[in-house]
């Protein structure tokens, strides 16, 4: 019954979000689907602004892969991080208030759409649709992996979904792409895809912010638990760090185990703890993927393991050890930046597996600034909150209640994960499982492992807030940009509503079946996704909303230049004066903006007039 714990109190949370999305669609007024589904009859509040804002912000990559970062380099990302508190102070001040009066003088309910009327091009807001749907897919595949990676933790113990894993591994092999896949993650990918789209499509945007509000509140009540707990099993801050002093960076490698003597076939999982043939080689080893021993065989075959190099922390896994094997290793990969230096985990740059100058130089620290701060901003599914607030009073305090929230779930994050770098060993083989490995690790040290679900609901409503509004952006751009703009502008309200839903649908399923095969470091994906949108939207829309030379054709040679310049520097991993790709992103942009702004013509006077014009009562 303990093992079940987590899961009927991560339940409850489920049953809540299930009960917002119900109630949602119950007051959504059939008049007005288009605006009420993609955005919410542009009615927010100061908390429901300042969450949902916080909340779609705040993904996958806050409670997965950046905990996963902390806990791999150190307390140098507290520097790296450092930008996300200005966020809501460049996104919310610098475009907030003009980008709602926009959207309202043009009816605009999606970004392309305030383009198409802002610019009068429908050219430019056909890019941005491509756009969007492209790095909005990449965001979404970084998501659905994150939710997997939190399920699969909390459903591990469970008798039930070990016998489906069981069967889903006796027949996934010969299924083309998913058969490649571990089981495991395969159903959890799956019951998280189902869950999410199912009330997404079924709530809409009212149910997205009510969801982001339920699920902003777990982030921080999750996070604050887990300081109180992490401190508490470390004997605290000075403790942990003192005992982070000492720790050197493991080894990677490659090793073949060997049994006494033959026997049946057997897999040995990965994340198993094996010694090692000589004390010398460090002791204790993990397998960062399976060893398969065929029947009486006394030799697996060669696989890829972890090495610890920190003494105490050898001793403290020889009680992990399955004594039936014997690892020797054939190969070891020190860290290019670290290894055998104790101290490494609490000064800049930061162990680094594969860059010799460590992980955070100093340049790269001032590009991540810059990254955060405003690649943010540029994010299609937060400029769409700011569409849809009610008032200039309910942006100001929302934004100094989103500066709040980022400044202690982040760097209480970096507290937690430096601190759980003592407790917990051995992730590196699995880095983005780390948070919610240490969630379970916390509450089963303390004695109330039912909370490990309340914990892992905060990642998991993470993931959540962010998959349903990026999964909103992508299908009202799909529906609102390319079916009524080029297909059918007459479309009747039920058509409509029925292509929304499968659009959803559709976005989500493809994200899904793309996951089966995910990159493996979750926040890669996302640091190019947001930056990807961020090089084709900064720019380009605030010279929209600001600039009143802008016209199509200098947009798309913005949003082209940004995007290019992005792939570019993606594809050949060039980093000119060791800055984020970024950083070089903005310049493409506005350098394509100004260029085919000035070789275009200028835009019509009376669109000028429109849009720059005095601002009525209601704006």
């Amino acid at each position: 019954m303990a093992s079940l714990a987590p899961l009927l109190s991560f339940g409850f949370y489920m049953i809540g979000v299930a009960l917002l999305a119900w109630w949602s669609a119950r007051i959504r007024r059939s008049e007005a689907f288009v605006s009420e589904y993609f955005l919410g009859g542009r009615s927010l509040g100061v908390w429901a602004l300042a969450l949902t804002f916080a909340a779609t912000a705040a993904s996958g990559g806050t409670f997965v892969g950046f905990p996963a970062l902390i806990y791999t380099h150190g307390w140098v990302l507290a520097l790296w991080i450092a930008g996300y508190m200005v966020v809501p102070i460049v996104g919310m001040g610098l475009l907030g208030k003009r980008l709602n009066q926009v959207s309202r003088r043009s009816g605009a309910l999606t970004l392309p759409e305030i383009l198409t009327h802002r610019l009068g091009s429908p050219a430019a807001g056909a890019v941005a649709t491509i756009l969007i749907v492209f790095f909005m897919f990449c965001y979404l595949l970084a998501q659905f992996k994150a939710g997997s990676k939190i399920l699969a933790t909390l459903l591990w113990d469970v008798p039930l979904f070990q016998s489906v894993v069981a069967w889903i591994h006796s027949v996934k092999e010969p299924i083309p792409w998913i058969g490649g896949a571990e089981a495991d993650y395969l159903l959890c990918l799956t019951v998280f895809a189902v869950v999410v789209v199912t009330y997404v499509v079924y709530g809409g945007f009212r149910a997205v912010v009510w969801t982001d509000v339920m699920q902003g509140v777990i982030m921080v009540l999750g996070v604050a638990i887990m300081l109180i707990l992490v401190l508490q099993q470390t004997g605290g801050l000075k403790a942990a760090n003192e005992r982070l002093a000492t720790m050197t960076p493991p080894n990677k490698g490659a090793a073949i185990l060997s049994r006494s003597d033959g026997g049946p076939a057997v897999i040995v999982p990965k994340g198993t703890w094996v010694r090692t043939g000589d004390d010398v080689d460090g002791g204790v080893l993990r397998l960062a993927e399976p060893a398969t021993f065929e029947e009486d065989a006394r030799q697996s075959g060669t696989v890829e393991v972890l090495q610890l190099t920190t003494p105490w922390e050898v001793e403290r896994q020889q009680s992990a050890v399955v004594e039936d094997y014997v690892a020797v290793l054939q190969a070891v990969r020190p860290y290019a930046h670290g290894a055998g230096q104790p101290g490494v985990y609490l000064t800049a740059p930061g162990p680094d597996e594969e860059e010799s100058l460590g992980y955070l130089t100093l340049m790269s620290a001032f590009s991540f600034f810059v990254f955060w701060a405003f690649a943010t901003a540029g994010q299609p599914g937060n400029l769409v909150r700011l569409m849809a607030f009610k008032e200039t009073r309910t942006l100001r305090y929302a934004m100094v209640t989103v500066c709040l929230y980022f400044s202690f779930i982040y760097f209480t994050l970096v507290m937690v994960f430096c601190c759980g770098r003592t407790l917990l060993s051995g992730m590196e083989i699995d880095f983005d499982r780390t948070m919610p490995e240490l969630a379970s690790l916390l509450t089963a040290g303390a004695g109330v492992p039912w909370l490990a679900g309340l914990l892992l609901a905060a990642p998991f409503a993470a993931v959540m807030s962010s998959v349903d509004s990026f999964l909103l952006v992508a299908s009202s751009s799909l529906v609102r940009d390319v079916y009524q703009r080029f297909v059918r502008p007459d479309a009747p309200e039920d058509k409509v509503r029925r292509l929304s839903y499968l659009a959803t649908a559709a976005i989500g399923t493809a994200a899904f079946l793309a996951a089966v095969r995910p990159p493996e470091k979750l926040q890669q994906v996302i640091v190019f996704a947001s930056g990807g949108v961020g090089a084709a939207f900064l720019v380009p829309i605030t010279a929209a909303l600001f600039w009143k030379r802008a016209n199509g054709g200098g947009m798309i040679g913005g949003m082209l230049g940004g995007t290019l310049t992005h792939l570019v520097l993606y594809a050949t991993d060039w980093k000119p004066l060791q800055l984020h790709p970024f950083v070089w992103d903005q310049v493409g942009a506005l350098a394509g903006l100004v260029a085919f702004t000035f070789w275009t013509k200028p835009p019509d006077k009376a669109l000028v007039e429109t849009y720059f014009g005095e601002p009525s009562r209601e704006e």
